[in-house]
């Protein structure tokens, strides 16, 4: 087993190093960080004092395994050291209030419905400091970097550039932890950025105090971007034409809309829509096409492999160097690197050795969604494509190149059809068809794209280039909406947690070396682990979906009540929310995921209204519902649980209420909240606000 594991070491030195970065994900505080650096040190020379101790390794696989230990602490010491918040100048250690900060724009400014979003990095704060020093200038120098959203305004914030330097007055605030159960949490997103505070401000909060001296390569990255966009919109016409070409080309998918950005996802075409490893991919083959003509000289190697380090990085370099560009053109450099040397390395060692200097440039990339399916893929097309085409040989052209495609389609979706289910709950069931004509149409729009930005200046060329360009985007289009429209084309609401996730890999590898090495044991292994989703999948069945449950979710501005009964949805809520399909799936679809909702009627069938009053009985517990101040309550009845929308007891009061609960929805404004607190001193009825609090769940 240990020959089989000799070549390769650095897939070895990856796995401990991703495995201390997942230990220090998970469990950051579970052992102080000097104890870790002390056992490093101690286990680093242990490693050489084994060593030492005999000139012909007697002991491989103690060493080996100190080894493998060290560079698993090395993989916790980075995460920790990559923190920002744990740095004692970080601005969420100050412990007074900041009244005004001086920060540095680290973004392009991206338009929202109603205002910019913005990524900051801080270097001072001022505020209420302590120190004799600080006193007397009452600023303190800080790192730090949080979300800025200034409003649309008279600012013109999408005219900032990478490095400008801004005032702001205000304190930032804390990023909230997900309001509503299952719902995507931003916060936890945002920490992998090294992001923990956001502001909301006003135009006249925000002052530009001036560009960057030091413009830097990321800042001409952005303009060359920017310069590029341009030039897409100026010779490609039409709305989504212009969206899916700039996506295609440079990465920025911001402009499509909700329409096509679910036709191809229910068409499984949604990966081209991101600058990632397939278009990075294409440009590596057409670099080694173009430079085939000199593989009869000994050194064309070598040139193959500079000018593709090159050219992959001058790629990177007019995409902006989005993480997703970084990350393929770093993985592809290290397949360029390696083909001069020809057998003395194999591509898991190329792939892990990208993945490990990914990592410690960024340990947070590892919980990056892209990162993960990204390498996947690339492993599941590098194991699983040769053995597929070879299950069937054909010997007519096309229809070989056909079988090629559709060897690469099945082996990436074999590899990542787990992950697939687990954050994007579904499944497209044609993506066999679909990638059949989108993977070649999306290599001539990229190809075609990048040679109308080289030839940008040439307005006769480019304009000829850009409508054909926005041709075959219309033919692309035109076939992924009819293949959304088929029936069945996409299997959606699909629900699995992480374990079961861990389990349907399990699951797909076991099987894979079934076949590899033809042992039964891998057989028994699969069976159990199929037994194991089983009994998880039994076990969500009897806790979520066979259950009962009553919700007032938090949606800040609306009223939403949700009563789940085994899968049957009574769900209430004001008309701007129902219609409002991109907020139901934000904060209501995962719940209903979760609880295998799979019918929703937007009425509850016991429901009866008295006197402005909506009341109804569950599980012998009464519920009465009020959104209209003028409604009154009859004062012979008690409720158990009293909902209340629309500050409807600004008037009636608490004394009125009769009722030992009161839940207020996301349309209660605070002042009135605030007051009902105040009548509230002796505690005698329990005030559950679900903007402060979350989601009230009675299960």
């Amino acid at each position: 087993m240990m020959l089989r594991w000799l070549p390769y070491p650095m897939v070895r030195i990856a796995l401990f190093f991703m495995g201390g970065v997942v230990y220090g994900i998970y469990f950051p505080e579970f052992f102080p960080f000097k104890v870790i650096v002390a056992l490093g040190l101690l286990l680093t020379a242990a490693f050489f004092v084994v060593k030492a101790s005999s000139k012909n390794n007697k002991f491989p696989l103690a060493s080996g395994l100190i080894g493998l230990i060290v560079i698993f602490l090395l993989g916790y010491a980075r995460l920790v050291l990559f923190t920002h918040s744990t740095y004692d100048d970080h601005f969420s250690k100050i412990k007074s209030k900041i009244e005004a900060y001086e920060a540095i724009v680290r973004s392009v400014p991206e338009e929202k419905a109603k205002s910019w979003k913005v990524e900051i990095e801080l270097k001072s704060v001022k505020g209420n400091l302590t120190t004799s020093k600080l006193r007397e200038t009452g600023w303190q120098p800080v790192t730090g970097k949080l979300l800025l959203y200034v409003s649309k305004g008279h600012l013109p914030a999408n005219n900032w550039e990478y490095g400008d330097h801004i005032l702001v007055k205000g304190s930032p605030q804390e990023l909230s932890p997900p309001a509503n159960p299952g719902e995507f949490d931003f916060k936890r997103f945002l920490s992998f950025k090294n992001i923990s505070h956001q502001q909301f401000v006003q135009p006249e909060d925000v002052k530009f105090i001036g560009h960057s001296s030091r413009k830097g390569f990321i800042y001409y990255s952005n303009q060359t971007r920017a310069w590029s966009m341009t030039k897409l919109n100026e010779f490609i016409h039409g709305d989504d034409e212009k969206a899916i070409a700039i996506a295609l080309v440079l990465g920025v998918a911001d402009g499509i809309d909700n329409d096509l950005q679910n036709a191809y996802a229910a068409s499984g075409a949604m990966h081209v829509l991101a600058v990632s490893g397939m278009h990075v991919g294409i440009i590596y083959a057409i670099i080694l096409l173009l430079v085939k003509p000199l593989g009869r000289y000994w050194w064309s190697k070598w040139v193959t492999a500079a000018a593709s380090l090159i050219l992959l990085w001058c790629f990177a370099f007019v995409t902006g160097l989005s993480p997703s560009v970084l990350r393929a053109v770093t993985m592809f450099s290290f397949i360029a690197l390696a083909r001069p040397f020809g057998k003395r390395t194999n591509i898991y060692n190329t792939l892990a050795a990208s993945v490990f200097v990914l990592l410690v440039y960024n340990p947070y990339l590892i919980m990056s969604v892209g990162f993960q399916l990204s390498y996947l893929a690339v492993i599941g097309i590098v194991f699983l494509q040769r053995p597929l085409y070879n299950l069937w040989e054909i010997e007519n052209r096309l229809g070989d190149w056909v079988w090629q495609i559709t060897g690469v389609s099945i082996a990436a979706q074999i590899a990542t059809f787990a992950l697939g289910l687990l954050y994007f709950h579904q499944f497209p069931t044609y993506f066999l068809i679909s990638n059949l004509f989108v993977i070649p149409l999306s290599t001539v729009v990229l190809v075609m794209g990048i040679f109308l930005l080289a030839t940008g200046f040439i307005s006769p060329v480019a304009s000829l280039t850009g409508a054909m360009l926005e041709w075959l985007v219309k033919l692309m289009n035109w076939i992924v909406f009819k293949t959304e429209a088929l029936p069945m084309s996409l299997i959606n609401d699909i629900h699995i947690s992480l374990f079961q996730c861990w389990l349907l890999m399990g699951i797909l590898v076991t099987l894979i070396l079934l076949f590899e090495f033809k042992s039964i044991q891998w057989l028994y292994f699969s069976f159990f682990l199929v037994t194991m989703f089983t009994v998880e999948q039994w076990n969500h069945f009897f806790n979520f979906v066979d259950q009962k449950q009553l919700i007032v979710y938090s949606v800040n501005g609306h009223k939403a009540l949700e009563y789940i009964d085994r899968g049957q949805s009574y769900f209430l809520a004001d008309s701007a929310l129902s219609t409002d399909q991109e907020r139901i799936r934000f904060h209501i679809q995962p719940n209903r995921l979760q609880h295998g909702v799979s019918n929703t009627t937007a009425r509850i069938p016991f429901l009866h209204q008295k006197n402005g009053v909506n009341y109804f009985s569950i599980n012998k517990k009464t519920f009465a519902w009020i959104s209209n101040e003028k409604a009154t309550f009859p004062l012979n009845n008690s409720i158990d649980y009293l909902i209340v929308s629309h500050n409807a007891l600004r008037k009636t009061g608490l004394v009125k209420a009769r009722t030992s609960h009161i839940i207020f929805d996301g349309t209660n404004s605070n002042r009135i909240l605030n007051s009902l607190r105040q009548e509230n001193k002796n505690n005698k009825i329990e005030l559950y606000s679900v903007l402060d609090k979350g989601a009230f769940i009675l299960q």
